[in-house]
């Protein structure tokens, strides 16, 4: 089956019209106990203790899984069997027949769930080499909450979670968010919640806000990492490398004399127009000509399009 999305998931939660198998993965596992619960939010509060079922997969067999999805829903349209730590019972760390049988029986589970059940599985690490592993993925609904690859799906899952809440986060403190937390879904929630309790109140959140209250990671700066973003022509990556450089207190000017390092090992006819943009740079620097971090930022997005040095360093670091 294809991935849902969450919007997708709350839809069908919404309309009672849910499939008979689900599968969370992903590494919010906060999110994964969130949207979890949503699934038991179908069924009337007063009617949850005979249709709402919660297994934990480090606990249980698969016997005790058939027996609680096979029970008729009482006064409600379906029953809901939450297993928690579901990679334990998908991934069993025993082995012989007895464990042979077990997983068979799981695997005669998934191919044929009760219609009146819907059985949610609330997964972490999973082998998905692993055969009963495979069949659920092939039949249930997998929702994936919290893998972030890369910057822009850091940036989305800050811009949900800040909408979620009802927060204005400009788009510079987006950025600033991501640069310290990175790809770590608990790096990100941690500084979206110190930002929000510190700006409480106020119409809009800006990077400033986020400066203030959400400490860089120590591995935020790398060495070198700007003049090697640069000749990779990767300028947002020399981006989030200068905003690392500038937040550990290093001076514009030191920053520009390193960027001109860069420019004048630039090859070919490229070298003059690097060069050109880091004195222009430099001019408005002296000049007051703007904010010396927009100007900063301008010069390293020049490079990167320019063309970086044939042979770069291995990188240096801009500090006080």
């Amino acid at each position: 089956m294809p991935l849902l999305t969450q919007a997708q998931l709350r839809k069908q939660l919404a309309s009672g019209d849910t499939d008979p198998l689900y599968m969370l993965v992903g590494a919010d596992d906060v999110e994964k106990a969130s949207v979890a619960a949503e699934f038991a939010g179908m069924v009337d509060e007063g009617l949850r203790a005979f249709n709402v079922e919660r297994l934990y997969g480090g606990e249980m067999k698969v016997d005790d899984l058939l027996q609680a999805a096979g029970l008729l829903p009482m006064m409600a349209l379906r029953r809901i069997v939450i297993v928690l730590q579901a990679e334990k019972l998908l991934v069993p760390k025993r082995e012989g027949k007895a464990a042979d049988e077990e997983q068979d029986r799981l695997e005669v589970f998934i191919k044929a769930p009760p219609s009146h059940a819907t059985v949610v599985f609330v997964c972490g690490a999973v082998d998905r080499r692993r055969r009963a592993v495979k069949m659920l993925l092939e039949r249930a609904g997998v929702v994936d909450c919290g893998t972030i690859e890369d910057a822009a799906d850091a940036e989305r899952w800050v811009q949900t979670r800040a909408a979620r809440e009802g927060a204005n986060l400009d788009a510079g403190a987006v950025r600033a968010l991501v640069a310290r937390g990175g790809n770590d879904v608990v790096r990100l929630r941690s500084g979206l919640e110190r930002v929000l309790l510190y700006a409480l109140g106020q119409p809009t959140i800006t990077a400033d806000d986020v400066k203030q209250v959400v400490p860089a990671p120590p591995d935020a700066q790398e060495d070198f990492g700007i003049a090697n973003a640069i000749q990779r022509g990767d300028a947002a990556a020399a981006l989030r490398q200068l905003e690392a450089t500038l937040d550990s207190g290093a001076v514009p000017f030191v920053v520009l004399g390193q960027l001109r390092w860069v420019a004048e090992k630039t090859t070919g006819p490229r070298m003059r127009d690097a060069v050109e943009a880091v004195f222009r740079t430099d001019l408005a620097l002296k000049s007051s000509g703007g904010d010396p971090k927009i100007l900063l930022e301008r010069l390293v997005v020049e490079l990167a399009s320019i063309g970086a040095p044939a042979r770069g360093p291995r990188g240096f670091t801009a500090r006080r």
